[in-house]
């Protein structure tokens, strides 16, 4: 009579159990769950990107568990339009911060830590087969590449009479880069002038495979590029009122490769860098792997005490731009090291 009673309280007593071992395991879940690290998502620069990319493959080669980690290059001003909705982390950079991008962070609140991890020299290149351009001066670079010139300057008899009458045939990165907006400012004298008739690419791989195979082909990109190609390109050295100075490590540290001289950034988003753990933890790795880093794939590292610095201003998360918007064409590796940020 009295088993029916005790078959259901036995019953209700089962399934509590496990209700509460369901509860239990998904608990567990959520803590492991939430102890899985955050992803980091990075843009921007093609010119940085090689730097920024070995980091990566080096970080979760020595991280217990794997971090996420996206990085893409849509060229720097592509990547501050994303870094500054919030969409991205990390922003990859061949050129400052300017005064827009500047506006737009601060409009959209995200707070940004801009960091210098090497310098970089663009490089104007020609085909190996042209042997006539050994060198090249400011104005005539200029002459090549101002607005004016578009459907003007087609031969290269046209820029110094002693060169051949032969085609002039010019890439360069797209509008969205750093190295464009850089470039333009140095030679033309304001960002972003430039004639459009030339073939353009966000990445660089395409613009120096396309100059290695047209003999009568002028370009420009980051000195990492030339030389990981080294024997398919032939560097042009540059004058600006001096002997013509050819792109190496040495001239940029010795402040002698103007005005095509430049620093490499990459942006944080400060407060990212509080609620990502993965992140802050990315970064200071960033910055212990930056000199052999940047050396590897190219580029002209900073020196040891730079690093230091720069490390400093990352654990105090000073925010904000050591410069005004726009580019210092003759700054020096020391003068921007002692620079203060404004935000």
């Amino acid at each position: 009579m009295n088993t029916t009673p005790q078959r259901l309280v036995f019953r209700l007593s089962t399934v509590a159990i496990a209700l509460s071992f369901a509860v239990g395991l998904n608990s567990c879940t959520s803590n492991v769950q939430s102890q899985q690290p955050q992803p980091i998502t990075i843009d921007g620069s093609s010119t940085v990107y090689p730097i920024t990319q070995a980091v990566v493959q080096k970080f979760n080669n020595t991280t217990e568990t794997p971090v996420d980690v996206s990085v893409g290059f849509s060229g720097t001003g592509g990547g501050f339009g994303k870094f500054c909705a919030g969409e991205t982390d990390i922003n990859n950079a061949s050129r400052p911060i300017d005064t827009q991008e500047m506006e737009a962070c601060k409009q959209a609140g995200v707070p940004y830590i801009e960091l210098p991890v090497g310098f970089d020299a663009i490089t104007v290149v020609v085909n190996p087969e042209n042997d006539w351009a050994e060198s090249i001066t400011v104005q005539e670079l200029k002459t090549m590449w101002e607005p004016a010139a578009q459907r003007q300057i087609t031969n290269w008899n046209q820029v110094r009479q002693s060169w051949p009458n032969r085609p002039l045939n010019l890439y360069g990165p797209g509008t969205d880069s750093g190295t464009f907006d850089y470039f333009t400012e140095a030679i033309v004298g304001k960002a972003g002038a430039s004639r459009s008739d030339y073939t353009a690419s966000e990445d660089d791989d395409i613009l120096q495979q396309a100059v290695s195979q047209d003999p009568n082909a002028l370009g420009y990109f980051g000195l990492a590029y030339y030389e990981a190609n080294k024997d398919d390109l032939k560097a042009v050295a540059v004058e600006d009122g001096n002997e013509p100075v050819l792109p190496s490590a040495k001239t940029v540290e010795q402040a002698e490769y103007q005005p095509l001289s430049r620093p490499l950034f990459i942006y944080i988003n400060a407060e990212a860098t509080q609620n990502n753990p993965a992140l802050r933890e990315f970064v200071e790795f960033y910055l212990e792997q930056a000199p052999e880093v940047v050396r590897s794939v190219g580029y002209v590292p900073l020196p040891e005490e730079g690093y230091h610095l720069i490390e400093v201003k990352f654990y105090n998360s000073k925010t904000g731009t050591v410069f005004d918007g726009k580019s210092d064409f003759e700054l020096t590796i020391g003068e921007l090291l002692r620079k203060q940020p404004k935000f």
